[in-house]
């Protein structure tokens, strides 16, 4: 009950704006920042790193690296790939490094901190209550409370969407399950990254974690409510109505092959 008052709470956020990107240089001040991006848009993380110039955080936590990465992470390096093979990223099935070395550029003396979730555990929700699998309190981050019906049905509807459709129904509710454990992840990490370095914390993830109704900040509200956040989604052609995010940019889309494919 208490995870779906305070999804009821944050269902939109108290202000809602879209803005260009050179409303980046002019965030409001908090403790944390979730940026949002798609994940092989190249200007998306562009518009991070001018955030992030801005912001100049003291700690940066990166959906796309576990904690054995971030733990490699050297305090100065000399080139894009020297930072990537440090950090072990070729063979993780993330975009090509380059996209994103503008943003460790944009604060070099940010502490780097890991919040990807290994795919063994990913796996272990299939078949263990995710309260089990997760590696922190999963009351504080809202893992112990099951999902309304109809949220549960939206979200396994996102899921199939998101993959083309292709996946068996049978699999929905366990990929659903899996999101939030990612969420819940973000969400304990940049905590502990933001009681190592006092902040701001700076959240590198894909918009669909930075959803202040369920996603990320949904959980970091729930688990520590003193502190302030402000979430920046990034979208091709258009944001989703009502907005879920603080602030928003809306881009062409990249040019990309048909995702779809694989799946046929």
């Amino acid at each position: 009950m208490r995870w779906m008052v305070l999804c009821a709470a944050l269902a939109l956020p108290a202000q809602a704006e879209q803005i260009a990107p050179d409303g980046l240089d002019s965030l409001p001040g908090a403790d944390v920042y979730f940026l949002g991006e798609v994940h092989d848009h190249p200007d998306h993380h562009l518009n991070q790193a001018r955030a992030i110039a801005a912001i100049k955080p003291s700690a940066m936590v990166f959906e796309m690296l576990t904690e054995g990465q971030a733990a490699n992470a050297p305090a100065t390096w000399e080139s894009s790939d020297a930072l990537a093979e440090a950090l072990a990223w070729d063979g993780t099935g993330w975009p090509d490094f380059d996209m994103y070395y503008p943003i460790f550029e944009a604060a070099p003396a940010a502490r780097i901190y890991g919040a990807a979730i290994p795919r063994d555990q990913a796996r272990a929700v299939f078949e263990q209550p995710v309260a089990e699998v997760f590696a922190g309190d999963a009351v504080r981050f809202g893992l112990d409370q099951p999902l309304t019906p109809e949220e549960q049905a939206t979200r396994e509807d996102l899921q199939a969407e998101a993959h083309c459709n292709a996946l068996p129904a049978d699999l929905l509710p366990g990929m659903v399950t899996v999101q939030r454990l990612r969420d819940a992840e973000l969400a304990r990490v940049t905590e502990r990254a933001l009681r190592d370095t006092g902040g701001p914390v700076v959240v590198i993830t894909g918009t669909g974690h930075v959803r202040r109704d369920w996603g990320a900040p949904a959980a970091l509200a729930l688990a520590a409510p003193g502190v302030t956040s402000v979430v920046v989604g990034q979208y091709e052609s258009a944001a989703p109505d009502p907005a879920l995010t603080d602030f928003w940019i809306v881009t062409e889309a990249a040019p990309r092959d048909d995702p779809c494919a694989a799946f046929q």
